[in-house]
């Protein structure tokens, strides 16, 4: 039924100045609407709308996630952006905060400023 609708995903904050400056300008996503109610971007052709909320309780799970091609490349660079990467006691993960999962992906979890739990996910790479 809803296999041919696009899809929007969304996220919350109390503080719409503070997540712009994150997704805006750490995050460097494409901005195609800001108003009172949402911060609204482009991420690939999916529609992102971070909600303007009185107060957010974030999840203790991951609410958005990207695939990225060069996850290692990706978590140095936000790191260098002021980006904290979570560390988790029940997981083997490198320096970086990178766990390789055990099919071989790698995976990375970083906060946006209102806790909203965000991830990377770098793919096995699909064999010829």
């Amino acid at each position: 039924m809803l296999s041919d609708s696009r899809l929007v995903a969304f996220a919350a904050t109390a503080d719409a100045e503070q997540a712009r400056a994150f997704y805006s300008s750490i995050l460097e996503l494409t901005e195609n609407e800001i108003t009172p109610f949402a911060l609204v971007y482009d991420v690939n052709g999916v529609t992102l709308r971070i909600q303007i909320a009185e107060s957010v309780a974030a999840p203790g799970y991951t609410v958005i996630g990207w695939e990225v091609n060069e996850i290692v490349d990706t978590v140095q660079r936000l790191t260098q952006r002021g980006v904290k990467f979570e560390r988790y006691p029940s997981l083997p993960q490198d320096e970086l905060g990178v766990w390789t999962t055990p099919d071989g992906a790698m995976v990375a979890w970083f906060r946006d400023p209102d806790g909203n739990l965000l991830s990377l996910t770098q793919p096995v790479a699909a064999s010829d």
